[in-house]
């Protein structure tokens, strides 16, 4: 077997399960899972339509690279979304893939070239975990960067060593980011991609949750974006990573799309031939018609909206929260060890939420997840207030050192 398998961690939800573990919750209230940044949203009744209407192509093998009809759909949402001015060509730039899980994944098995004298990934701390697995089966060895309150929970990119980028073949990117949905700014963007080509690593941009913001009028801005406006036109050493998982609310469609650099997705596109990793038809016929559609997409924020300002307004006053600026998470305070606060909501009132320190890594300066949780907003928005009830009780019960009792 691989030995590097060994050095992987063990994944969030498998250490939840665990503390999860003798945990009895109340029998009288209904279990509401907030840990698991999957979509509740219907999906689009259009989406599925075009999936069931096309699955005859399921006697044709279909292509790695994509129809044509979708990779042109795909570079003009991307032209029109982050204003690339026709800097994006769909047969050299843009890439299908089945969800941006898989394609972060084998893009660093494609990218990092093991002969290199320790060759470097570097990454937020917390993270999603396939960015720090990719590196190390990539035989990279993964540098964390905590986010912070004190950043604003944007990577401190200034702190990184000169002798860290020689080493840096790839840098992974999360803006908005999982799980604190910070936006990083166009014009640390465009220094990043000056130190691309100066210290010659690429860029990978996930972003998987650039659709699901507050403010209508301050759309989170792309990597693309920011290297256009940087005179970088080739979009050299830049590649973006999108889904519909999130943005159209269907994550079991195994859809997204990578595109950047013409030069680095031909070799990617190289390896996933190899890989073995075509998107079905009938998925990409699907996948044409949600890029081409915004009402869906806008109706899906005004839900989260309501959300949000639903739980904020239960959870401020007792609680250290804020409202992010994109995705759909809660990245809170707790008032006691964020695993402990975990089992204990658990326990008590049958809610699920992820611990902080579970999404992050231990460092010098301490775990930056530490004494705090993930609540994903994905449940209905009665569900949502429910749980923000249920956690409030529980924090008013902490602060009091009374036993917590179920909210019936």
């Amino acid at each position: 077997m691989n030995p590097e398998l060994a050095a992987l961690h063990p994944y969030p939800f498998e250490k939840l399960a665990t503390l999860k573990q003798g945990c009895v919750p109340p029998e009288s209230l209904a279990h509401i899972a907030l840990s698991i940044g999957e979509p509740k949203h219907a999906t689009p009744g259009f989406i599925t339509e075009a999936v069931m209407s096309h699955l005859h192509g399921l006697s044709v093998y279909p292509t790695t690279a994509g129809t044509i009809e979708l990779r042109h759909a795909i570079a003009q949402w991307l032209d029109q979304r982050f204003h690339l001015g026709g800097h994006i060509d769909p047969m050299t730039q843009v890439l299908p893939v089945n969800g941006t899980r898989e394609a972060l994944f084998a893009f660093a098995q494609a990218v990092i070239d093991r002969s290199a004298e320790r060759p470097t990934v570097v990454m937020p701390n917390p993270f999603y975990q396939i960015y720090e697995g990719a590196a190390i089966l990539a035989g990279a060895e993964p540098y964390l960067l905590n986010c912070t309150a004190d950043n604003d929970f944007v990577p401190d990119f200034a702190s990184v060593p000169p002798a860290v980028w020689r080493r840096c073949q790839l840098l992974y990117l999360c803006s908005p980011g999982n799980p604190t949905g910070a936006v990083i700014d166009i014009d640390t963007l465009g220094l990043l991609i000056s130190l691309a080509q100066q210290y010659d690593f690429v860029i990978a941009a996930d972003e998987c949750y650039s659709e699901i913001y507050l403010d209508e009028n301050e759309p989170p801005v792309g990597l693309l974006q920011a290297a256009i406006a940087a005179g970088f036109t080739d979009l050299s050493r830049c590649v973006a990573f999108h889904s519909l998982s999130k943005r159209s609310n269907a994550p079991g469609l195994r859809s997204g799309f990578v595109a950047g650099d013409a030069r680095i997705l031909k070799q990617f596109l190289r390896y996933r031939t190899y890989h073995g990793c075509s998107m079905p038809p009938a998925t990409q016929a699907a996948s044409i018609v949600a890029w081409q559609d915004e009402a869906h997409v806008e109706y899906n924020r005004e839900l989260y909206r309501q959300k949000f300002d639903a739980v904020l307004e239960i959870l401020s006053p007792v609680m250290s929260v804020a409202k992010p600026a994109a995705g759909f998470y809660l990245w809170a305070e707790t008032p006691i060890a964020d695993d402990e606060f975990s089992r204990q909501l658990f326990e008590q009132f049958n809610v699920t939420v992820l611990p902080g320190s579970y999404l992050a890594r231990d460092t010098e300066t301490g775990n930056p997840g530490s004494h705090r949780i993930r609540m994903a907003l994905v449940a209905p928005l009665e569900d949502c207030i429910e749980a923000a009830v249920r956690i409030r009780q529980l924090i008013e019960n902490l602060s009091s050192n009374v036993p917590g009792e179920p909210n019936e």
